[in-house]
């Protein structure tokens, strides 16, 4: 049987997120990514890994990632703060 789950269940909780982006970004952009870890993969993404406070910092990272133009192929939380 499928759990259901409410929206506001994650809502605003803290925790390990990973950005998959289509394209390259350099290391300088680590600053304007709130100190994310960029990795860039051998098939030309890009992961901004690390940790976000919450949902309205989630969504600013993402409208980063609209400005430059880039397409984002997912968003992925990898873990869940415990204590948030």
């Amino acid at each position: 049987m499928n759990e259901t789950r409410t929206s506001t269940e994650y809502h605003c909780k803290s925790g390990i997120y990973e950005i998959r982006l289509k394209g390259h970004l350099d290391d300088t952009w680590a600053g304007w990514f709130d100190g994310m870890t960029i990795t860039l993969e051998d098939n030309g993404d890009t992961l901004l890994t690390g940790p976000v406070i919450d949902q309205a910092a989630l969504h600013g990272l993402l409208k980063k990632v609209r400005d430059l133009g880039l397409p984002l192929y997912s968003v992925n939380c990898l873990e869940i703060d415990p204590s948030a």
